[in-house]
């Protein structure tokens, strides 16, 4: 055997306590909070020590940008040409009427001048896309201590480096283990807990296990973010029989809604480590997944909703209509697939603040593990949750009508501007249905120009 020196044995016993330390604050400071679902209040007070800090830092970069004549942010807009609200015959009338003094009515059919509506257009689209722009982070008004948030991040002061370093050992050093640590810990109990409940007999016991076992693993989760989250008008809150729908910023919106209600996932069986969550979560609650091959089949997708739907027994169904990550800036358009089975709509609004870290997932840049690490090295993730009354489909109404009435109530209610341009758009080319639709337009108005003077 092999004896250990006094010195070795000291380091041991060292480490050993302070594992023993460190397990019994994570026992007791988060997963014991977890499991009942209360806070301490450590995660806010931590928050506005933050803005303090920030303050200061904004403060003292500003001087010193000022004094080297630097700019400090990279410009940011929402828009930056003004758009009347005009229809396209209406503009041409004034572009035809700003050439000559014809009025529209008593032109020919086409005019040459007519070409310019379409290239202003063109050049409208090319300097201020409102579709791509949703695609990436915006730059944030002050500075967060993190390099990424400042595109010209440079040297200010030695004050502002040593506590930028001092943020980086923090950040990576102590938070980073730490959030790792709580992430793993959430992970196994969520496969362990709802392995063993999936063996349970099916009943009120079962469920109530379940239920809790999936809310303690999330809010574990939520911690291992940092995530400082306010619900509002909780009362509001998506019952059985019905569907969730929210806007989508991040894989971690589900985290998010899942730690303050029982929902019913819905999406593809994977492989790995997410398929190994999966089959153990579908042991203890009716989770819908399917198969890669049933994906794209409209039919099935939409029999098996309606069939969970019915059933009143079973969980809100949580869907995120949008079908891809939105930089939280807007909402784009729904798919109308979960508005046509006819169950009641349970809206969420769902508004991050970048101050601490940006949750966006932009996935055509960043893989979910780079992406994780970004979200596990942030400050923290801070968000408002806002649950909507309840919206049915009216008598009057189609599943597409029915869906952009939900999403103009969740822009509304987060304060995001609503768009109706499809976020498939992130990965593909326009679809040649809108630019027929252009072409139809135009058309119209001369066919029914030229129909017009036929008849007097």
């Amino acid at each position: 055997m092999f004896l250990l020196l006094p010195f070795d044995s000291l380091i041991v016993n060292l480490l050993g306590i302070s594992l023993t330390v460190l397990f019994t604050l994570l026992l007791v400071f988060i997963i014991v909070p977890a499991i009942f679902g209360v806070s301490f209040g450590i995660r806010k007070l931590y928050m506005k020590t933050l803005l303090k800090i920030f303050a200061w830092a904004t403060l003292r970069m500003e001087r010193g940008a000022k004094e080297r004549n630097h700019q400090l942010y990279k410009p940011y807009t929402n828009g930056i040409i003004a758009k009347d609200p005009t229809s396209l015959e209406e503009e041409i009338k004034e572009i035809r009427r700003s050439g000559s003094s014809k009025a529209l009515d008593n032109t020919p059919e086409f005019e040459l001048s007519d070409i310019f509506y379409f290239c202003r257009k063109g050049m409208e689209t090319i300097m201020d896309d409102e579709v791509t722009k949703r695609f990436s982070a915006e730059e944030l008004e002050s500075w967060n201590l993190l390099s990424r948030t400042n595109y010209n991040f440079q040297y200010i002061s030695l004050r502002l480096t040593i506590l930028w370093g001092l943020g980086v050992l923090i950040r990576y050093c102590f938070l980073l283990p730490l959030r790792i640590a709580l992430a793993f810990t959430g992970i196994s109990l969520l496969v362990v807990g709802t392995t063993v409940v999936g063996y349970l007999p099916n009943g009120r016991f079962k469920e109530f296990l379940s239920k809790h076992v999936h809310l303690m693993c999330y809010r574990i989760c939520v911690r291992a973010l940092t995530a400082i989250i306010t619900y509002h008008d909780r009362k509001n809150r998506p019952r059985n029989g019905g569907i969730c729908v929210a806007n989508h910023t991040s894989p971690i919106d589900v985290i998010i809604l899942a730690s303050d209600g029982y929902y019913a996932m819905v999406g593809q069986v994977h492989g790995g480590l997410m398929g190994v969550i999966q089959r153990a979560m579908v042991k203890a609650c009716p989770h819908v997944w399917f198969e890669r091959s049933e994906v794209k089949d409209r039919h099935l997708v939409a029999k098996r909703l309606t069939e969970h739907v019915q059933d009143k027994s079973k969980l809100p169904i949580l869907i995120f209509p949008e079908g891809t990550c939105i930089n939280n800036t807007s909402v784009m358009m729904f798919k109308k697939g979960s508005f046509e089975i006819g169950a009641t709509v349970y809206p969420v609004a769902i508004k991050y603040d970048p101050q601490f870290g940006d949750a966006f997932w932009n996935s055509s840049k960043y893989g979910m593990v780079t992406y994780l690490l970004r979200m596990m090295t942030s400050w923290a993730i801070v968000c408002s949750v806002w649950y909507l009354p309840p919206m049915t489909r009216e008598a009057d109404e189609d599943a597409v009508q029915f869906a952009n009435r939900v999403k103009s109530a969740i822009a509304r209610q987060g304060g995001l501007v609503d768009l109706l341009w499809d976020g498939g758009l992130k990965r593909e080319k326009v679809k040649d249905a809108f630019k027929e639709e252009q072409q139809k337009l135009y058309s119209k108005m001369i066919v029914g120009n030229h129909e017009d003077r036929s008849r007097s």
